[in-house]
């Protein structure tokens, strides 16, 4: 080859380069996408293919096998290792079997906080062939045998210092003949068994493949609870074929098996279990394991443990953003923040502040079958469209109607599909590949996320009650939140059982709960309308102690309107358009408006509050 004819090619080459970088900017990136993409459709076919089903258990199998002495768990100055990890579980797996009727595709419900028994329980139950119920250790009383009963779970395992909570509960789960087990010394109290004791008795050999024979990629693994319009929690049912997909999202994240992986979001949610545990568990990471997140201790743990892997959600952004500057911020060794929800400004002033850190956002439900992940690092953006995520999960975003809360229909009586840069309603197709399998014994709630005959006759596509955009890149934004729920702490909120809680208070008649926008802070905070009883005024005492008492924290409402009358539609359904927009502005609402004071219960919000609020001089 001559010289000419090499420098031409050369010259061509890099000219082709030149014009991808300049036209494509993002090429490369989705190229990188494609071979992961491609890599996981490999690995996960090859997982169908086993019998039984390849899950994460058997991951982690692999890993305590391949690297037995690594540490797998730090959690309050110990370390457990992988091989540990193994063993313990077999012990919890063997000390269920010998005191329990636990058999393969039975049910357990764990209420226990972010702690290594944790981990070993869940293992345990994989070990079994069970479905692990993960219940939220906030809720209490009514929600809490909601929770339990609805997903027929056979036993209760419980965490040693959620006793109290169990107690109180402990009536309703006897009568239905449940084995409750708490880990931790002997009550005394009938009805309630200790666990730890039993583990320690037991056997740490490993249990037979046979337990778990029949387990497919469909057959659920968890259930982990979502708020919606009912008011009481509802169980998503979690495959285990869903597991890995979720799972999945550390790879995109460019996550490896030298990294450390600090995980303080609770386990019993998808963000912290999912993304956070199982990933962490097919890269072979160690896992920096914490009770709850702190702001004053988050870059000190990162620096002590030498963290490389953060997980948010878009408030522990901006509590590490307002917390006060220190000169050693940059000096860490995180290099990855995986997680969802984090505000255009919070993200640009975290990297300003804390350094270069690969941010990948992403967006997900637990029971919706459609997602996006953020793979190039666009500020802002929840996700990036990709032909071959389009292929195989196919989405779109549809025009809907706000103020009739329901998607707008062409003249043939279909859904109509928004142009780019436009805001629509995410819908995923339901298929066999991207299946919506619902909420456990709860039909008229899964009916209600399901969409039929969308764009022609006979399809359905799963709706995920969000409002999103597509600009012409293919970065996809989240715009805001449909139907009777709104995202606070990191939380979910029902207002359905918030109003119903209301409601059990002697002066309160109606109740319309909504959430609204706050200066300064993610998501949307409770605010509730309230029509009064005739002749009564508001026991502004009894209705604190009843949110006390009743409620999460994140779920009572901060901020309360009394009206003379609810404002509702022609068809008697109660707006919360108007009133949201008004929010707690004092100068807006002429009504009598109240604020949930901490320390003092609900007080007259004044002026001077509200502008405390607005200003960020206090916080919520």
């Amino acid at each position: 080859m001559s010289a000419a004819l090499l420098y031409t090619l050369l010259a061509a080459l890099l000219a082709l380069v030149l014009l991808i970088r300049n036209k494509y900017p993002y090429f490369w990136h989705d190229v990188r996408y494609c071979f992961i993409v491609i890599g996981i459709a490999v690995r996960t076919g090859k997982f169908q293919k086993q019998k039984p089903y390849f899950t994460i258990l058997d991951r982690f199998l692999e890993q305590a096998k391949k690297q037995p002495h690594k540490t797998f768990i730090i959690f309050e100055g110990r370390e457990y290792s992988y091989s540990y990890a193994d063993t313990q579980s077999n012990r919890v797996a063997h000390a269920l079997q010998t005191h329990t009727d636990l058999k393969e595709g039975d049910t357990a419900a764990l209420f226990v906080g972010n702690q290594p028994e944790f981990v070993w329980l869940f293992l345990a139950l994989s070990k079994l062939g069970c479905t692990a119920a993960l219940l939220n250790t906030n809720i209490r009383s009514k929600s809490l045998l909601h929770c339990f009963s609805c997903c027929d779970a056979k036993v209760l395992l419980a965490g040693g210092d959620l006793y109290g909570a169990v107690e109180e509960v402990l009536p309703g789960l006897t009568e239905g003949g449940v084995r409750v087990f708490v880990l931790g010394q002997d009550t005394g109290v009938n009805g309630i068994e200790t666990l730890s004791d039993k583990i320690q008795e037991a056997s740490d050999e490993p249990l037979p493949l046979q337990l778990r024979a029949n387990v497919t990629g469909s057959s659920p693994a968890l259930y982990i609870y979502t708020s919606g319009t009912t008011g009481l929690p509802k169980a998503a049912a979690v495959s285990h074929m869903r597991i890995w997909f979720a799972s999945f999202v550390q790879s995109f994240a460019g996550v490896n098996s030298n990294d450390v992986f600090y995980l303080y979001l609770p386990l019993y949610h998808t963000a912290g279990f999912l993304m956070g545990l199982t990933g962490g568990i097919d890269r072979g990471l160690t896992v920096v394991l914490k009770r709850k997140f702190s702001t004053s201790q988050f870059w000190d743990d990162c620096r002590k443990h030498e963290v490389t892997v953060i997980q948010y959600i878009g408030e522990i952004m901006r509590y590490l953003c307002n917390a006060p500057k220190k000169d050693n911020e940059k000096n860490h060794k995180v290099r990855i923040a995986v997680g969802n929800g984090v505000r255009l400004d919070t993200w640009e002033e975290f990297l300003q502040r804390f350094g270069n850190i690969r941010v990948c956002e992403c967006y997900g439900s637990t029971e919706g079958n459609i997602g996006f992940i953020n793979y190039i690092g666009k500020v802002g953006a929840i996700g990036k469209e990709h032909f071959l995520h389009k292929l195989g999960y196919p989405y779109a975003l549809i025009r809907y109607d706000t103020e009739k809360e329901e998607p707008v229909k062409d003249s043939r009586g279909f859904c109509i599909e928004v142009p780019r840069g436009e805001t629509g309603l995410l819908i995923g197709k339901i298929s066999e590949r991207s299946p919506f399998q619902g909420y456990v014994k709860n039909r008229q709630q899964t009916e209600k996320k399901v969409l039929q005959d969308v764009f022609v006759k006979g399809d359905c596509f799963f709706n995920s009650g969000d409002l999103l955009r597509i600009d012409e890149h293919g970065f996809v934004y989240f715009q805001d939140r449909i139907g009777d729920t709104f995202r606070w702490k990191g939380e979910n909120v029902a207002t359905t059982e918030v109003a119903d809680h209301l409601l059990t208070v002697d002066c309160i008649e109606e109740a319309n709960v909504f959430g609204v926008k706050v200066p300064g802070h993610e998501g949307r905070i409770g605010m509730a309308a309230l029509k009064l009883r005739d002749n009564m005024d508001f026991d502004s005492g009894a209705t604190h102690r009843q949110m006390k008492s009743g409620l999460p924290s994140y779920a009572r409402p901060r901020f309360i309107r009394l009206q003379a009358a609810m404002d509702v539609t022609g068809t008697y359904k109660q707006t919360k358009g108007k009133l949201a927009q008004e929010g707690f502005d004092p100068a807006i609402v002429k009504d009598p408006l109240f604020f949930l004071d901490d320390s003092k219960g609900y007080i007259p919000l004044t002026p001077d509050i509200y502008d405390s609020i607005y200003n960020g001089r206090l916080r919520l």
